[in-house]
């Protein structure tokens, strides 16, 4: 049996901290001068109580040691208990139960999708604390993808097992500072996109509340127009640039500053995914200078940003590109699947799948013709273990499986099959905005919205 007093330890802590995350907001409520500090500080009180007695009960001498199965309780449980705790401001600001607890599950998954409606008018804490959900969930999927999901095997990620010593003692200590070198440079790129909005004309308040959500490739913001309420063309081109970033594997970072930068430029992941993006990029962009009337440049910004947002899984929009044509919303729903690099923040897929999936197909293709011919699949120069394309045959399987349930289970609740069936993909993906009259970028998931489609 699970020993699952560490596990109501680290829960405790993690408590603890979502009630320090808490009075963030609530000082720039109560600097805003806004009477919504008191659901914040509510929240934290509560937060720190129920997390301190958690921890005060489970606490024992000596270090805390998870084991793999601990630690993966932590994790799941972890998203849970942050959406609910994280959900509280969202209720007392007057939401229901449910879509508050939708908003914050959103945001801490970095899924963007939002119920949220007229959000210029919304307080300054409430904004904040949208953009610290998705800055802290972040850094929380990288944490996942370079520690957790190695050692779980789960959907190929085996291939990006971090080399430690034999000794487990120096293997933690890697481990940890790996998470450091990391969350450095998250911090890093956070700010240096913070800075360049900043000058670029942002105010100060929506610079650092977007630099959070597109590094995050979280896609939450302060305007109902989403991104497209900034009009600045170079504005869009650094969040091109940040949200391309942000969706690159971040161990790589930590090779290049390490004295290799070739690492990164080098990588076969990331040089398909530029690619990808540069290629899906300017075929949209002669979509629409065809379609529009409209210079190749405006275009191709255009094309660009929402692509890029789309694909890296942020959900920002700077335009409804829904209104692009009929084949134009079919390829932003092709592109909702394909996700960014291994160990980034982004969701969906992951290039490396893809990639691996082309060498698993191309080989069974030629096997039809040549039945007695050895074929080896490599990645990355090294010879694929025999496991690796079993996890990633069984991790889209049940991608793809899941989203034809909940598209089966949204259409029976009354909503249309477009939204259903987009509204499913681009959460599971953790894309934010699909298409559809209601899932759409110039839409909203909102309980008003949901049920004025339906007539009510």
């Amino acid at each position: 049996m699970t020993n699952l007093r560490p596990v109501a330890y680290s829960m405790g802590l993690v408590m603890c901290g979502v009630a320090l995350m808490l009075c963030m907001p609530a000082l720039v409520a109560i600097v805003d001068g806004n009477t919504d500090w008191w659901h914040f500080i509510s929240a934290a009180l509560m937060s720190a109580f129920i997390g301190g007695v958690t921890v005060a009960a489970s606490w024992e001498r000596g270090p805390v040691a998870l084991t793999l199965r601990q630690a993966f309780l932590v994790t799941i449980f972890g998203w849970i208990v942050v959406s609910v705790l994280a959900s509280i401001p969202f209720y007392g600001l007057g939401y229901s139960l449910t879509d508050a607890v939708f908003e914050s599950m959103s945001g801490i998954t970095t899924t963007g999708a939002t119920v949220f409606t007229h959000l210029d008018d919304l307080p300054l804490g409430i904004l904040l604390w949208r953009a610290l959900l998705q800055w802290v969930g972040g850094i929380g999927i990288i944490a996942m993808a370079v520690l957790m999901l190695p050692l779980l095997r789960v959907g190929g990620m085996q291939l990006f097992r971090i080399e430690s010593p034999e000794n487990a003692d120096k293997a933690s200590a890697r481990a940890v500072r790996t998470i450091f070198q990391i969350f450095f440079i998250y911090v890093m790129l956070i700010t240096a996109c913070g800075i360049i909005y900043f000058y670029l004309g942002m105010s100060a308040f929506d610079a650092i509340t977007h630099a959070m959500t597109t590094l995050s490739t979280g896609g939450y913001s302060t305007h109902d127009m989403s991104f497209g309420w900034f009009r600045e063309p170079a504005l869009h081109w650094f969040a091109v640039l940040f949200m391309l970033l942000g969706s690159l594997p971040f161990y790589l970072y930590v090779r290049a500053l390490g004295g290799d930068p070739r690492r990164l430029f080098d990588d076969e992941q990331v040089r398909c995914f530029v690619s990808f993006v540069a290629i899906a990029s300017v075929g949209m962009a002669v979509w629409l200078y065809f379609q529009r009337d409209t210079s190749f440049l405006n275009a191709l910004l255009l094309a660009a940003f929402n692509v890029t947002s789309v694909v890296t899984t942020t959900g920002y929009a700077s335009d409804d590109y829904t209104m692009w044509g009929v084949g134009a919303a079919g390829l932003f729903v092709a592109l909702s699947f394909v996700g960014g690099c291994s160990g980034s923040t982004a969701g969906a897929i992951k290039m490396y799948r893809l990639q691996i999936v082309w060498r698993i197909v191309r080989a069974y293709v030629k096997r039809l013709y040549s039945p007695n011919r050895m074929i080896t699949l490599r990645y990355k120069g090294n010879v694929l273990a025999d496991d690796v394309p079993h996890a990633i045959l069984a991790f889209l399987a049940v991608f793809i499986a899941t989203v034809a349930l909940f598209t089966v289970i949204l259409s029976l609740t009354g909503v249309d099959f477009v939204t259903a069936y987009s509204s499913s993909v681009t959460a599971i993906a953790n894309v934010g905005p699909g298409v559809g009259p209601t899932g759409g970028p110039a839409g909203t998931l909102s309980s008003q919205a949901r049920l004025a489609q339906r007539g009510v």
